[in-house]
């Protein structure tokens, strides 16, 4: 955890650094009247970006497909975490800052965000005792859902029938993730505490849905990244909709192994 948090101040610095010149468009650039130094920080967080972005993804692969609790399953989980925190910092914290609208991302940024480190405490907490911690996540969570209440309606209402080019239903994501999250943060402070099947549970869920988030924002969010027959085929949907799959087949597995093990 010392390391991820030196990552954090780290991009925090950073971000500050460059944060005072207007970016635009869907990438981190800056104005040719900007700075070298804003436009070396613009690159630096771009790049980060992206590879913290793809070396998530693959690392999310091999820990999804290792056997539970395994050591390539834990380092894969240990560089899945830091480099989708790298990622998903970045793109949650210069998104207010770009001329293009990007509430949507900000929003699945923070989201994403909340979803990866909640399970990483998860996991790296044998009992978890509800705190300040919990509670601040509870809130976050509930402004989640708030959020993709209220951007489904601005973008019913809204003449171009979005909400920074994302229509209404995008933001279902927003209210069904977060209404979950909640449901837990509450089972969680309600019950003080959590252990067992129950935390593996609320560890796998996260995990898996803070990368469906990641999956879908590279497969379907970036077309322009790969050649078109690969775009207008069904392997971008199939591989965005792949981290839920695998959530659905192993908490089958772990809920058939507690109904043996009561057997």
């Amino acid at each position: 955890m010392k390391k991820t948090f030196i990552l954090f101040i780290t991009y925090v610095l950073i971000f500050i650094w460059i944060s005072f010149e207007p970016a635009y468009a869907e990438r981190l650039e800056l104005g040719g009247d900007a700075p070298v130094w804003a436009h070396i920080g613009a690159k630096i967080l771009l790049y980060a970006h992206i590879a913290g972005g793809t070396i998530g993804i693959f690392a999310g692969t091999l820990a999804i497909g290792a056997r539970k609790g395994a050591p390539i399953h834990r380092a894969a989980g240990k560089v899945f975490f830091i480099s989708m925190f790298i990622a998903y910092a970045i793109g949650a914290g210069v998104a207010p800052f770009l001329h293009t609208g990007q509430r949507p991302n900000f929003v699945a940024g923070v989201l994403a965000l909340y979803l990866l480190i909640t399970a990483w405490r998860t996991v790296r907490i044998p009992k978890i005792i509800p705190g300040a911690f919990e509670y601040g996540g509870l809130l976050l969570a509930i402004g989640v859902v708030v959020l993709g209440v209220l951007f489904m309606q601005m973008g019913a209402n809204d003449p171009s029938g979005t909400i920074d080019g994302s229509p209404p239903q995008a933001f279902i994501l927003f209210a069904v993730a977060g209404s979950f999250a909640a449901a837990g943060d509450l089972h969680l402070i309600a019950g003080k505490g959590l252990e067992g099947a129950a935390r593996i549970a609320r560890h796998l869920w996260r995990m898996c849905f803070s990368f469906f988030i990641a999956s879908t924002s590279l497969f379907l969010g970036q077309p322009r990244v790969f050649p078109d027959w690969f775009s207008e085929s069904l392997a971008p949907v199939a591989l965005s909709f792949a981290p839920l799959a695998a959530l659905l087949i192993w908490i089958s597995i772990i809920g058939g192994r507690r109904a043996l093990g009561r057997a």
